[in-house]
């Protein structure tokens, strides 16, 4: 840590309070989470005893609920516990009783809730109470696509020096292996974030919303650019970020928003998150081996290559072990210390780590089991299902759904992404918030207030013009 990484996430707090102050709530919500996971510094942490880790996340929600505290208090008031926020409660829940059923103890139980809490339970809570409407939503997507925008540059730069952002503005290095950025005879830009597969998700991400904000006609031209020259830009960048599985999400979600489009069918998204289910149940069964895995691998060859197939093949191998060791505690896992890991005896008689844990499932089942892997994945699932039956895809070109409805498939996609990689994004968790939010609250007509003003002042304009005096 630099003094001056260390001075940025202690005046974030101020900055957040600011934001509050100068911007309506919602927006200033958005706001925070997205320059903070996009532009605070990597690996700065600040440690209390008997509190979580006050990192960027950490210090993102800690503020935003000063904040809320003192401009908005009410809104705390606002929050009802639903049924779709069960999944969240037991993933937050469940670190507790792992660690009492691995006799690691009540502190150690505790701790693990607190720090769980503050990385997905503050974030989930704020998107319930502050995004839990259409227009909320809204809000979270522009915030996305505009991010998309002041981040394509700074990728395009990294894409020709190099990562090299984090060390000129932080002093250091933000990212763990530099060997990792060389891919497709290129750089992969990294910018303020931990890996570039995280920054591939999220130009995934804004991708997607700036396709659909355009196909929707909710924006027709931004800061005087027609939307198919934005496209086309934010298109090219994503290329430029040289992340193959981000190609693979785009390639899918697009056709997941076209087949909503001219079909009216929300079929290959519930096919998506079917076979994710069925992945994950044969996974912690440990059924996902032999024949299965190689039909897989073999397909992965031939899309993207085999030194990606080879990447996967070595995920698969170590996920195989970790399943093992897993399913000695299936329910609730080992609990925290490494504990899920696999360990052997090496030449000098010392125990070596020998698994490589790449993915957020093998991670959620090692050490939460069934359970808590179920809960996790069920906070996306859950409310991505309740909003295809409460808004159906004939509904996903209007203005007033498509960015909720854009939220959803990329919510879905980052699911995918997590039975790969284990590259966690809060901003993404507040979105699963403020989609159970809107699907537990009342139905909100799916027409702008406009139209539907001007669908009833048909017929009595109609009748007026065939009045005889």
């Amino acid at each position: 840590m630099t003094p001056q990484a260390q001075l940025v996430l202690q005046i974030w707090l101020p900055i957040v309070l600011a934001l509050f102050k100068f911007f309506p709530a919602r927006q200033a919500v958005v706001i925070s989470f997205i320059v903070s996971w996009l532009f605070l510094p990597q690996r700065v942490v600040f440690e209390f005893p008997g509190l979580p880790d006050y990192t960027r996340t950490s210090a993102t929600c800690y503020s935003i609920l000063l904040a809320t505290f003192i401009f908005d208090a009410k809104r705390l008031n606002s929050f009802k516990l639903g049924w779709l926020d069960i999944p969240m409660l037991i993933w937050c829940i469940c670190p507790f009783i792992s660690s009492m059923t691995n006799n690691l103890g009540i502190y150690d139980g505790t701790s693990a809730v607190l720090d769980r809490v503050m990385q997905y339970g503050i974030p989930y809570f704020l998107g319930r109470i502050y995004l839990n409407d259409l227009l909320g939503a809204r809000q979270l997507a522009m915030g996305i696509f505009v991010s998309g925008l002041i981040y394509a540059p700074l990728c395009l730069i990294e894409s020709v020096i190099s990562p090299q952002l984090h060390r000129m503005v932080y002093g250091y290095h933000g990212i763990h292996e530099f060997g990792q950025s060389v891919r497709l005879g290129g750089y992969r830009p990294n910018v303020f974030m931990i890996h570039g597969l995280s920054v591939g998700v999220w130009m995934m991400a804004a991708l997607l919303v700036a396709i659909w904000l355009w196909q929707s006609g909710i924006i027709k031209t931004f800061w005087n650019v027609p939307m198919n020259l934005i496209v086309a830009g934010l298109f090219i960048t994503h290329l430029l970020v040289r992340s193959t599985g981000a190609y693979l999400y785009t390639f899918y979600g697009i056709i997941i928003l076209l087949t909503a489009k001219f079909f009216k069918m929300s079929l290959p998204l519930m096919i998506l998150i079917s076979a994710l289910s069925f992945y994950l149940f044969l996974g912690s069964t440990g059924n996902f081996t032999g024949d299965k895995a190689d039909q897989i691998i073999s397909v992965a060859t031939d899309i993207a290559g085999e030194e990606r197939a080879q990447s996967l093949d070595f995920r698969f191998d170590n996920e195989e072990l970790l399943v093992e060791k897993g399913l000695e505690r299936m329910v609730f896992g080992w609990g925290g210390w490494g504990r899920n890991r696999v360990f052997e005896y090496g030449r000098l008689g010392d125990l070596e780590d020998i698994s490589v844990t790449d993915s957020l499932w093998i991670i959620a089942y090692g050490v939460n089991g069934v359970v808590g892997l179920s809960a996790i994945f069920g906070s996306i699932f859950l409310p991505a299902l309740a909003f295809v039956f409460r808004y159906p895809a004939s509904t996903w070109l209007t203005p007033k759904v498509g960015p909720a409805a854009v939220l959803v498939v990329i919510m879905v996609l980052y699911a995918l992404d997590c039975c790969l990689n284990n590259q966690f994004n809060p901003v993404f968790t507040l979105a699963s918030g403020g989609i159970a939010g809107l699907c537990m609250g009342k139905p909100e007509p799916t027409r702008s207030l406009k139209s539907a003003k001007r669908i009833r002042k048909l017929p009595a304009a109609r009748s007026k013009s065939f009045n005889l005096r």
